[in-house]
């Protein structure tokens, strides 16, 4: 083998070194930016299902609309045994939505993306424990829920009931 023979093969190892030194890093670079796309698609749809989801809740309470369930704290009607038994049973439906929302969603350590689909449930969640009868029904309804899932939405319900009702807003306001 010649000098040229050997130049051509240094060349060939530089140009594969080359290759191998950005192609190999950018590569990688692809992967992972291809990777938190899919995440966040999966994230997104995760969160479409959980929207239609609160959407179909939202329709039971239009059939339910004798419970008052999306009326202010006080024009919410003297219920009958029957009508507490039915917001019973759609306060369960509502638990079992939030967890299952926190267990998909929420994370101590949430990418931007997650924090902004996460914010949406928290006030849902926030709104519905703002009502009394909901936070005295809790813990009734959290019996066998994710243990993390409890320890939220009860900081969440305290931190409502400390916070002055919409009626008392208006009434000093008058």
């Amino acid at each position: 083998m010649g000098n040229e023979g050997l130049n051509v093969l240094v060349a060939l190892e530089a140009i594969s070194y080359l290759v191998t030194a950005i192609g190999l890093p950018f590569a990688l670079w692809v992967f992972m930016k291809e990777q938190r796309k899919e995440r966040e698609k999966d994230d997104e749809e995760i969160y479409l299902k959980l929207a239609d989801d609160y959407e179909s809740f939202l329709k039971l309470t239009l059939k339910h609309a004798d419970l008052r369930l999306l009326a202010p704290p006080e024009q919410q009607p003297t219920y009958t045994d029957e009508q507490r038994e039915r917001r019973h049973v759609l306060f369960e439906i509502l638990t079992a939505q939030f967890e299952r929302a926190y267990i998909l969603v929420y994370d101590q350590k949430m990418s931007h993306q997650a924090t902004r689909l996460w914010q949406t449930w928290d006030d849902y969640i926030r709104s519905w424990c703002r009502r009394s009868d909901f936070r005295a029904a809790l813990d009734q309804l959290l019996e066998g829920e994710d243990p993390d899932f409890q320890r939220y939405i009860r900081t969440v319900a305290s931190e409502e009931a400390a916070k002055p009702s919409p009626v008392s807003d208006r009434a000093r306001q008058a």
